[in-house]
C-alpha cells in the first residue's frame, strides 16, 4: 500500500489519475446513468452496477433518480421552452461553465422526480447510503485523494474530480452538443455529434445520434464513428454482466424492390430522421442551383425575395409543426418566385405527414406514400425523382 502522498512524486501522476478517474466516471455515467437507467437501452448486472454506483458516490455525489429525471426531461423539451439546459434558450456560455446550477435548478422543481425519475434503484444502499448521504462519498474521496498525494497536491486533484462531471457532461455535452458539431439526423431538436471518434466522454460524443433513437444501446450511426462507450458494453455482455435491450436497426435497401409496400411503409416511419437527412442531401445541389438562378434574375432588375441556401436547409430539415407562424409566412413568401423550390418543400413537408399521421390506417398511408412517389417522379425535378427511386428500395 502506497505511503502518504506517494502519489505526488512524479509531476504526472496526479494529472494520469485525474484523466484516467476522470474517464471511469464518465464511463459510469453513460452507461449506468444514462443509458441503463434514463433510457433502458441496457441491462446491467448487479455486480456490474453496484462499482459504478459507488464510484459515481464517490466522484460526483449525483442521485441516481434526479439525474435520470433531469435527463429525461430533456428529451421530452428538447432545445423548447421547459428544457432544463438549452444552449438556445439559455446560451452557450451559460450552460457550458453553469451547467450544474441548471440541474439543480430542474431537480428542485415541485413534482420533477416523481414525474421522470421513475424506476430508479430504491435498494437499501441507495436509500440509506448513496442518496440520503451522497454528501459523504465526496468526502471520502477527499480523504482517499490526500491520503495518496499530500495536503497541498491532494485537493487540487479532488477538484479537478468534483469539477470534472459538471463542465464535461453539464457543460460540454448539453451545450457543445446542442451548438457545434455535424447532424447525422434531423431531428426536431438541435443536437449535434461533437466528434465521430466518441472515447474522451464515454460515447457521449455522439450526441446527434443518440436523439435520433434515445433507447438504443449503441450511439454509432455510421461506418466512421467510433463509441468506446458500446464497446464497453459489448465487454460486459460477453461476461454476461450485461444484457442489451435495444439497438438502433439498420436501414436496408433491397435493389430489387420497385414498389413501395408495407415493408417500406414501416422503414420510412422507423428511419424517419434518416429519411429527412437523405432528403435534405438529396436536393442540396438543385436548390443551390436554383437560389443562384434566382440571383442572376434579380441581379437584372426582376424583383425578387431570395432566401439564403442556409435557410432554405433550415425549412427542409425543420418539422412543420416546429416551425413558428411567423416563420411559415416568411417562408411562403421567399418561395413565391420560385414553383422548384416551393414544391421541394411542400414535398418534404408531406413526407413529414406521413410519419405524423396516427389516426390513418397502413393501408391509408402506404397509399399516400406510393402516390407521393409517383408525383416526385413525374415533377420534373431530377433531385426528387432520384429520391423517389431510392426510397421505393426501402426494405
Amino acid at each position: 500500500m502506497p505511503g502518504f502522498g506517494v502519489w505526488a512524486a512524479r509531476w504526472w501522476m496526479p494529472i494520469l489519475f485525474v484523466v484516467i478517474a476522470g474517464h471511469l466516471t464518465n464511463v459510469c455515467v453513460t452507461l449506468f446513468l444514462h443509458r441503463a437507467q434514463t433510457h433502458r437501452g441496457v441491462r446491467l448486472h448487479y455486480l456490474a452496477a453496484l462499482p459504478m454506483r459507488l464510484w459515481l458516490w464517490l466522484t460526483t455525489a449525483i442521485v441516481t433518480k434526479e439525474w435520470v429525471a433531469c435527463h429525461r426531461k430533456h428529451h421530452a423539451y428538447a432545445d423548447r421552452e421547459g428544457d432544463p439546459h438549452s444552449p438556445l434558450l439559455e446560451g452557450l456560455r451559460n450552460i457550458v461553465f453553469k451547467g450544474a446550477f441548471y440541474y439543480r435548478k430542474a431537480i428542485r422543481q415541485p413534482g420533477m422526480l416523481e414525474k421522470y425519475g421513475k424506476g430508479t434503484p430504491n435498494d437499501w444502499i441507495e436509500r440509506h447510503i448513496l442518496s440520503r448521504l451522497n454528501w459523504v462519498g465526496i468526502l471520502v474521496m477527499f480523504l482517499i485523494d490526500v491520503y495518496l498525494f499530500g495536503f497541498f497536491v491532494g485537493p487540487i486533484v479532488w477538484g479537478a474530480q468534483m469539477l470534472w462531471i459538471p463542465f464535461w457532461a453539464a457543460g460540454i455535452v448539453n451545450g457543445v452538443g446542442h451548438a457545434l458539431g455535424y447532424r447525422n439526423f434531423q431531428v426536431k431538436d438541435e443536437s449535434r455529434n461533437i466528434t465521430p471518434i466518441a472515447i474522451w466522454l464515454g460515447g457521449e460524443e455522439l450526441h446527434n445520434n443518440h436523439h435520433a433513437d434515445p433507447k438504443s444501446a449503441r450511439f454509432a450511426a455510421r461506418w466512421f464513428e467510433f463509441d468506446i462507450g458500446w464497446v464497453y458494453i459489448r465487454t460486459l455482455s460477453a461476461l454476461k454482466l450485461a444484457r442489451i435491450r435495444k439497438v438502433a436497426p439498420k436501414l436496408r435497401r433491397s435493389s430489387a424492390k420497385t414498389v413501395p409496400d408495407l415493408a417500406t411503409l414501416q422503414a420510412v416511419i422507423t428511419h424517419r430522421y434518416h429519411v429527412a437527412t437523405d432528403y435534405a442531401r438529396s436536393v442540396k445541389a438543385a436548390c443551390a442551383a436554383e437560389l443562384q438562378a434566382l440571383r442572376e434574375r434579380a441581379h437584372r432588375g426582376e424583383p425578387r425575395n431570395v432566401p439564403s441556401l442556409a435557410r432554405l436547409k433550415r425549412w427542409l430539415t425543420t418539422e412543420p409543426e416546429a416551425l413558428a407562424d411567423a416563420d411559415r409566412a416568411d417562408m411562403a413568401h421567399a418561395l413565391e418566385g420560385s414553383q422548384k423550390l416551393a414544391k421541394i418543400v411542400a414535398m418534404r413537408a408531406e413526407l413529414s405527414a406521413l410519419w405524423a399521421r396516427s389516426t390513418e390506417t397502413s393501408e391509408q398511408l402506404l397509399v399516400r406514400l406510393q402516390d407521393w412517389c409517383h408525383r416526385a417522379e413525374a415533377s420534373g425535378i431530377d433531385a426528387l425523382a432520384q429520391f423517389s427511386l431510392q426510397l421505393r428500395r426501402y426494405a
